[in-house]
């Protein structure tokens, strides 16, 4: 759980670096960044199962976007709470929940699918070690 909550900062931190890096509108402080980081992660946890149950109940049509409203309300709640995170342009409020939900959703995958792999193959290997010792 730890290791999980360790990814999502990293991939989140990317992805807002990512979204400020190609889009006008969208700035980032150095002074807030950290703080923008966590609070957007912290929110996306929480918002994430809360907007899945609502969508699930009122509206299941719209389950498959379930990721990317969680992520406009934790990019929302991110400004919101920090100077560090900063969208002044209408177009930056469209593209950035999208560009930060993608980079999110990809780099938690692949981030998370070498670093849970390399562990488990890892462990795999110490059983192995043990097992032939025995």
């Amino acid at each position: 759980m730890l290791l999980q909550a360790a990814i999502n900062i990293v991939v989140a931190a990317v992805a807002l670096l990512v979204a400020a890096s190609l889009i006008d509108g969208v700035t980032l402080e150095p002074t807030g960044f950290v703080t923008a980081v966590v609070v957007f992660v912290l929110a996306q946890a929480i918002l994430g199962p809360f907007v899945f149950n609502i969508a699930r109940q009122y509206a299941s049509a719209i389950l498959g976007a379930v990721g990317l409203v969680s992520t406009l309300l934790a990019v929302w709640m991110a400004t919101l709470v920090a100077d560090g995170l900063t969208l002044s342009t209408p177009m930056a409020w469209i593209l950035t929940p999208l560009v930060v939900w993608i980079v999110t959703a990809l780099g938690t995958w692949i981030f998370g699918y070498l670093v849970l792999k390399r562990w488990w193959d890892k462990r795999a290997e110490e059983k192995n070690i043990r097992r032939s010792m025995a």
